[in-house]
């Protein structure tokens, strides 16, 4: 028999190289979100070398730094496809201890970086290091491996989720420390979504999410910096709120409020000339919202819903082919992606108190790029293992 015609499967499954192995739309939302965030970061940074603050800067220096952490992204992305879930599931707790030397260094004086009274960066020569995107990742994947680890235990409290507990507290302080609640409430959160989806006790998840709750509340209440954020958040059209805490929410309100249903069109922002602060960063909607209209955030947010959906898909169908490390993984990415980007797009539109948090994919920011890169190829790569195996190869 001839073997021309031989199947596009062998034994050790699909190629990585060949189209049809992983999800493709995927990958095209996500060019679509970096592409759409690249033309916004331009259009929402184009004016500020007219502030003194920025004047020794090019009209194209933000576009430009944004344009190379995209491609470093996209080559540290292709490296994360080309690795085996099972690599990932063996380095796992080497990841996690390397973030928490990280978040320690950031905080060692003339090593971190400080940037509007928060020490996040490492610095890198022309770029800097964000230390709590990859603690992001790093729980994850830990998450993920301690679950698979502890399946057998998972209905005892203090033999499978109080270590996990220690450990995600341990990363919390150290981000508290910078500080960076918005981080912190993120890696909480992905790590009470691995817990219950590895199948934790419903009794113990509801408790475990009551101690958060009462955690975070405890640390708003014993700040006075977070509680005037979230006195502004309530009443931001103060007088002493609309120039203080509530200003950037103020601005960010009449930003989309300017844009209506369709928009002034690209380029035509007013907010982003020097009265929307971090409008390239944590505001970018904002601009979107000006630039595009309803229309535009409408559009953002089916993307993100999209995005979130899909990937949660891949995962259950990782757990339904016995590959419950890499469900959990592929899950825990679309619940950090879905859950950082409603945080984002709330606080844009005035629903949530400012939060700090960057909008996936999309806001200015390396570190975050690249991290935010490599989890969606993680993902890629679980979807092509499962397509290999459920066309008899194996991984």
């Amino acid at each position: 028999m001839s073997t021309a015609l031989a199947p596009p499967f062998t034994d050790r499954g699909p190629r990585p190289g060949q189209l049809d192995t992983f999800d493709q739309a995927l990958v095209w939302v996500t060019v679509a979100l970096l592409a759409w965030g690249l033309v916004m970061v331009y259009s929402a940074s184009i004016a500020m070398p007219d502030n003194p603050k920025f004047s020794r800067y090019t009209p194209t220096h933000f576009l430009t730094r944004h344009l190379i952490s995209v491609v470093v992204a996209f080559v540290a992305a292709l490296i994360a496809f080309q690795t085996p879930v099972a690599t990932w599931e063996k380095v796992a707790p080497w990841l996690f201890v390397a973030s928490l030397l990280l978040l320690v260094l950031v905080l060692v004086p003339h090593v971190g970086k400080g940037v509007n009274g928060a020490k996040r960066w490492i610095p890198l020569g022309i770029t800097g290091f964000q230390p709590s995107e990859l603690a992001k990742f790093s729980v994850l994947l830990y998450a993920a491996d301690y679950m698979v680890r502890k399946m057998e235990v998972k209905e005892k409290f203090f033999r499978a989720v109080m270590p996990m507990g220690v450990a995600v507290a341990v990363v919390g302080l150290l981000l508290l420390a910078e500080p960076d609640m918005g981080a912190f409430m993120v890696i909480a959160v992905i790590a009470m979504g691995i817990l219950f989806l590895g199948g934790v006790n419903a009794r113990m998840f509801f408790l475990i999410a009551a101690v958060l709750v009462l955690a975070f509340s405890l640390m708003i209440a014993l700040s006075e910096f977070r509680r005037e954020r979230i006195f502004a958040y309530l009443n931001p059209w103060t007088e002493a709120h609309a120039l203080g805490k509530g200003y950037q929410l103020t601005h960010s309100l009449i930003a989309i409020g300017r844009g209506e249903i369709f928009g002034v069109g690209l380029g035509g922002s007013v907010e982003k000339l020097h009265w929307l602060p971090e409008a390239h960063t944590d505001f970018l909607l904002a601009v979107i919202g000006e630039e595009f209209g309803l229309v535009g955030v409408l559009c953002v947010i089916g993307l993100f819903f999209w995005m979130t959906r899909r990937m949660m898909h891949i995962g259950r169908q990782a757990i339904a082919l016995d590959r419950v490390f890499a469900g959990l993984v592929a899950q825990g990415v679309g619940i950090w992606m879905g859950f950082q980007a409603f945080i984002n797009i709330g606080v844009n539109l005035g629903a949530l108190p400012t939060k700090g948090l960057t909008l996936p994919l999309m806001s200015f920011g390396g570190s975050a790029i690249m991290i935010n890169l490599i989890a969606i190829a993680v993902v890629l790569r679980i979807d092509f293992e499962n397509r290999g195996l459920m066309h008899g190869g194996r991984v």
